[in-house]
């Protein structure tokens, strides 16, 4: 059983929230909240947030899937404004976004969101 790592579904995200410094706390809850709303009124209809990461120096990775390339072109602005309401250092946090071609996932609900978790490596693929 990991006790790192807890899934929070969020709108129609599903987040693997995980940190290193034992289970995922409140703060990093409120993380994965503001985020949705950065990503919802920000990317396009198909950008879902992955995983968040909460590393021992305090330090946020956030892993976005697509499908569309130019949901690339908003993650410097997001990084910004997510660090700005969470009241962090710039550096403390990471906004990846990885594009996935349609063809690689089905795009019904639920199962867009497992299969881009799996492309991007966030969980093992189902056997």
């Amino acid at each position: 059983m990991e006790f790192d790592t807890d899934w929070k579904t969020i709108g129609r995200h599903r987040v693997r929230l995980r940190s290193t410094q034992g289970f995922p706390t409140k703060t990093i809850r409120q993380m994965a909240e503001i985020v949705r709303l950065a990503v919802d009124n920000n990317m396009s209809a198909r950008a879902r947030i992955v995983e968040i990461v909460l590393r021992q120096e305090k330090s946020y990775d956030i892993t976005i899937g697509t499908t569309l390339a130019e949901d690339r072109i908003c993650a410097p602005q997001l990084e910004a404004a997510v660090t700005t309401v969470m009241g962090l250092h710039p550096e403390q946090v990471n906004i990846f976004v990885q594009t996935v071609t349609q063809e690689e996932v089905d795009l019904h609900f639920g199962v867009y969101e497992r299969m881009l978790a799996e492309k991007l490596g966030v969980v093992p693929p189902i056997q």
